[in-house]
Formats: C-alpha cells, sequence, structure tokens
C-alpha cells in the first residue's frame, strides 16, 4: 500500500476544500456588506380624500384615466404609487364621465414624496383640490398624529390630543404640525370657538404608526361635520424611507472587516499553494 500517495491525496483534497470555502467565505461578506438598493426614486405616493360637501359621490380621473369610482364623501384611501411629475386630475359626478368633470387640475408631485390630496369646496365657485405634503417617519414605538381642518363653516378651530393641547386656530383648509404621542387609548376634541361646538373621536393608537384626523362636512348644512381617522405604518427611525408609507425598513448590513477578508485570502492562498505543491508531487 502506497501510504505517501494516499496522503499527498488527502491533502490535495483538503487543500482544494479550503479555496473553495474561502472563496464562497469572501463572496458572501462582500454581498452583505454592499448597500442595498434604494427603493424606486422616481415614485411619489399619493392617498385622496373625499371632503368636498358640494360634489357627492365622485369618480376621479388622473392623467386622463380613471383613478377612483364611487368616490364617496369622508372616504379617505390608501396610498397608491404614482410616478413623479405633473399629472391632470379631473373629479366629475358619479356615472358622468370625464367630459363632465367640475374641476380639472394640474398637480406636479416629486420623487420619494407622500401627499394627501383632499377635494374641497362647498359650492362650484370654491371646489379645489388641496395639497398637503406628509411625512411617515415616526419615533420608535411611538405613534405620531396629524390634523386636517377641513369644514368650510367652522371658523378657526382647537384641537386636543389626549392630554396635549398644542393645536389651537387652526384655519379652515390648514393642517397641523406633527405632534407624537404615547401609543393606545386616546380621545381627539374638536372645539369650534366661533359656535361653542365640540366633536370628539375616540381612537387607539398603535405603536410605530401616523394617524391622520380629517374634520369634514358642514356645521350648518349636509353632509353633517364628521371626524374621519385613516391610520398609516410609520417607518421608525429610518430618515430617508418615511415618505415611503409601504416600505419596510431596509435589512441591517454587515460591514465586512478587513482582519477578517485578510484571513480569509491567507487562507485562501494557503490552501491554493497546498494544493499545486501536492498536484506537482502527485
Amino acid at each position: 500500500m502506497d501510504r505517501p500517495h494516499h496522503f499527498n491525496k488527502y491533502v490535495y483534497r483538503y487543500g482544494l476544500m479550503v479555496v473553495i470555502a474561502s472563496l464562497v467565505s469572501l463572496y458572501s461578506f462582500c454581498a452583505l456588506s454592499s448597500p442595498k438598493a434604494s427603493a424606486d426614486e422616481s415614485t411619489s405616493y399619493v392617498r385622496v380624500i373625499h371632503a368636498s360637501p358640494f360634489v357627492g359621490t365622485a369618480d376621479v380621473f388622473v392623467d386622463g384615466k380613471p383613478f377612483l369610482n364611487g368616490f364617496r364623501f369622508a372616504s379617505v384611501t390608501d396610498y397608491a404609487a404614482l410616478p413623479a411629475g405633473n399629472h391632470k386630475v379631473q373629479i366629475a359626478l358619479v356615472g358622468k364621465g370625464i367630459g363632465a368633470a367640475a374641476l380639472t387640475k394640474t398637480l406636479p408631485v416629486q420623487a420619494g414624496e407622500a401627499y394627501t390630496i383632499a377635494a374641497v369646496g362647498a359650492s362650484p365657485q370654491t371646489l379645489n383640490l388641496q395639497v398637503f405634503v406628509d411625512d411617515n417617519r415616526v419615533v420608535a414605538n411611538y405613534s405620531k398624529v396629524r390634523i386636517y381642518h377641513l369644514i368650510p363653516d367652522a371658523g378657526t378651530i382647537t384641537v386636543s390630543i389626549g392630554e396635549d393641547t398644542t393645536i389651537k386656530d387652526m384655519a379652515y383648509q390648514d393642517n397641523s404640525d406633527y405632534v407624537t404621542v404615547d401609543s393606545g387609548p386616546c380621545t381627539f376634541a374638536f372645539t369650534m370657538p366661533s359656535s361653542n361646538e365640540k366633536m370628539t373621536l375616540p381612537r387607539t393608537l398603535a405603536a410605530n404608526t401616523v394617524t391622520s384626523v380629517f374634520a369634514v362636512g358642514m356645521l350648518h348644512g349636509n353632509p353633517k361635520a364628521q371626524l374621519v381617522a385613516a391610520t398609516t405604518q410609520g417607518i421608525p427611525g429610518l430618515p430617508q424611507t418615511g415618505s415611503d408609507p409601504n416600505a419596510m425598513p431596509a435589512p441591517t448590513s454587515i460591514p465586512a472587516s478587513p482582519i477578517w477578508l485578510l484571513a480569509m485570502a491567507l487562507l485562501g492562498l494557503l490552501g491554493l499553494g497546498i494544493t499545486r505543491h501536492f498536484r506537482r508531487s502527485a
């Protein structure tokens, strides 16, 4: 039995395995340490709320194509992806078609931004699309809240969010700053100083979410004033991604240690040297 020959054969195979393992490990480290591609930078995100007492149920068209059908008063859509740029938005009474649009407006949207577009106005002369720029970033484990005043005949309003009473003298078609609050039960209280009327909305706020509360309708007319809440998932602690309401937290990158990379490279070279030596000896 030729023991040296078998030994050489064993060492050769071992060296070959070391080379392969080193290459695989090196590739894995490089893949993990590479930054992940960011979300599509040409996309914006848009949601729509129907807050016009004048229009009633409507159809909405964007760039000449149906976008929303049978859109009822006080309805809020989820966010929808929309290419950045200028878009022609038209609103028509339900079933009347785009040719009978009561409102036509061109709206610019920027890449990476999120928007709330509100159909507002209590008469043909005041019918309009009000655009709000949203920010869905949140502080981890907290909730964030924003108020939108869309009641035409309410005058200025004051809003309390639980114990927070910082929102005062909001004008029609205005929005509040974002307020960060603890998650859990919360009551929104809207007061109209001009008429001493008050509306409340109890709500349970989940952590890492953004809740929008819209005051819509008419205090002295129809449809009646009401509070409508919409909640979207926030993105905790990740600047540059909060504008995408549907974004998931980016995977954590693992930096490749220079020492580990050097060690794997040397191990690979060692294995390659062993392999070449015993191939010549075989």
